[in-house]
């Protein structure tokens, strides 16, 4: 996703709870082991109006890094990329008839896969909120 992801950001507030990657992906800890993973703010916004998802099968195993679901916008389609290796064990289907729910909220309701991982998540990987957002400033110089 990172190759279309440039400039302009003027990013609302960040959640707390949330870790990121440079590929402007967001992670949850879930109480049950599991991560529930989206695309950021700034991603959506980047992108604009999305049109279609393609989501990973149930049970799919997927390596860290490796191809996760598919975005399609008016501008382009963009790869979203796992940001811990796991299995697959629930997408948002509601994202197959209705996309913007990305747009709309993607910290919530525009939530894309949640994830088993097959290891610890390493935190080391990922960006806390402040980093982030200092990772989305230092785009714009």
């Amino acid at each position: 996703m990172q190759d279309i992801l440039n400039g302009d950001e003027n990013m609302s507030e960040l959640p707390g709870d949330l870790l990121y990657t440079k590929e402007h992906e967001w992670l949850r800890k879930e109480n049950d082991g599991s991560v529930t993973v989206g695309i950021t703010d700034h991603a959506q916004s980047a992108l604009g109006d999305l049109v279609y998802v393609e989501l990973p099968e149930i049970d799919q195993e997927l390596d860290a890094e490796g191809e996760m679901a598919v975005v399609e916008s008016v501008k382009a389609a963009s790869d979203v990329y796992a940001p811990i290796a796991g299995v697959v064990v629930e997408v948002n289907e509601e994202l197959s008839d209705d996309p913007e729910k990305i747009n709309a909220d993607p910290y919530g309701d525009g939530w894309i896969v949640r994830i088993q991982p097959s290891a610890d998540v390493d935190d080391a990987d990922l960006m806390s909120p402040d980093d982030y957002q200092s990772f989305l400033d230092d785009l714009d110089d």
